[in-house]
């Protein structure tokens, strides 16, 4: 780390060629995290098809790529609140971070995330140290018991749900979701863009297409008041921890989304406001996984993401160093980036069109669907999009649909 350290210090070289393959990567996924329907784990398969292609030594490819993740991380709240957006009269069933926007709070929302973002980078790189240490040797123990740990997580959604309603739906989402999964995952379907995944069409229409679908007859953005945070600074400060500590989770357990882990994170903050303290503990939860996963990757070398995958095909060696100051950098700048950028983003939109607008972002749902997985990604769309409007009507969260990841890894496909 020293040597390392002198050489970015002292050489301006290595400076300014590594500071430009960061800034590269932090372009890249600052277009992905504003473009509706991009997933972070499409960016890493496309980065992951290029990366051996790319001129450049392999370990900034890398940092490119790391940093390219992180500034997704920041960035894709943005259209996440902007688009999809239901009538007030369905208010009681949106995301949370849509009940902000309803209220007129979006530009609230958008610092919340950017702060729960933020202040995760800052305290998971000195946290991950540790947390490697103890997940490296309870590893083995976690991994031999995975399927009774997904068991148990998916037992505390379900009972976290406020209502036996909700609780009862909770339990068909998951079942439904899971059988989808366990069907769909297997499959390797023959991709235009030659990274197949049927994950692609499977989130998109979980998670994608029914938010825009449920928002068709809405008013689309209302005007939105000023950006005041409401959130006690207190309660603030202790759900990007608590957020931060559930990335840990994300990080070293497959299966894990960071909705569940933000749901789990919310459990240990008292007094909470729930569409606020979501907003900042999935943004905490979704940046600090980043970081826990690239050391999860080093120490056990197990890719956790899709950007750590990315990270292991430019067969870059692991400068922990290099990597921890790109993150850092893309940190700082996707920190900027959302503050600069969210408030024009939800002004533009809410000028738009919205049914005409969301008929197009369904279309580039459609379009990435077959891009990634083909014509079966067409029909795994349509199939996940059905499913997909089944949780608001059943009055549970959304969170459930997960189980189309772990189902699979509970039963062993």
């Amino acid at each position: 780390m020293e040597a390392f350290g002198t050489r970015f210090l002292f050489d301006p070289a290595t400076t300014v060629t590594t500071l430009a393959f960061v800034l590269g990567g932090v372009g890249i996924g600052t277009i992905s995290g504003l473009t509706p329907g991009i997933h972070v784990n499409n960016l890493a398969l496309l980065l992951a098809s290029v990366a051996t292609s790319i001129a450049g030594p392999p370990k900034l490819v890398g940092a490119a790529i790391l940093a390219a993740g992180v500034v997704h991380s920041f960035l894709d709240v943005v259209p996440a609140l902007a688009l999809g957006v239901p009538d007030p009269v369905m208010a009681a069933s949106a995301l949370p971070g849509h009940r902000l926007v309803i209220e007129g709070q979006g530009r609230e929302a958008i610092r919340l995330s950017a702060l729960g973002s933020g202040l995760a980078v800052a305290v998971a790189v000195p946290l991950a140290i540790p947390v490697t240490m103890v997940m490296t040797d309870a590893y083995p123990f976690l991994r031999a018991h995975l399927p009774l740990f997904l068991l148990g997580t998916t037992g505390f959604l379900v009972l976290t749900e406020p209502t036996r309603r909700g609780q009862v739906g909770g339990v068909v989402a998951f079942s439904a979701s899971a059988v989808l999964g366990i069907l769909s995952l297997p499959l390797s379907p023959t991709a235009p863009l030659g990274v197949g995944s049927v994950l692609t069409p499977l989130f998109a229409g979980l998670f994608g297409a029914p938010v825009l679908l449920d928002a068709m007859g809405g008013a689309g953005v209302p005007d939105q008041a000023g950006a005041t945070l409401t959130m006690p600074r207190p309660l603030l400060l202790l759900t990007v921890l608590a957020g931060s500590f559930a990335g840990a989770i994300v990080g070293y357990l497959p299966g894990v989304s960071s909705a569940i882990a933000a749901v789990l994170a919310l459990a240990l903050v008292p007094n909470r406001t729930e569409a606020r303290g979501f907003i900042v503990a999935s943004s905490g939860v979704n940046t600090a996984n980043t970081i826990f996963a690239l050391f999860a990757l080093v120490s056990l070398d197990t890719p956790r993401t899709g950007v750590m995958v990315a990270l292991r095909e430019t067969n870059a060696p692991l400068d922990l160093p290099v990597l921890l100051v790109s993150a850092a950098v893309a940190g700082i700048v996707g920190f900027v980036l959302v503050l600069v950028l969210g408030d024009t983003y939800l002004e533009t939109v809410g000028g738009m069109d919205y049914r005409r607008l969301s008929v197009a972002v369904l279309g580039l749902l459609v379009a990435a669907s077959f891009l990634f997985a083909g014509v079966i990604g067409i029909g795994l769309f349509v199939c996940s999009a059905v499913l997909g409007l089944l949780p608001p009507r059943l009055g549970c969260r959304r969170v459930h649909l997960m189980g189309v990841l772990i189902g699979s890894l509970i039963v062993g496909v």
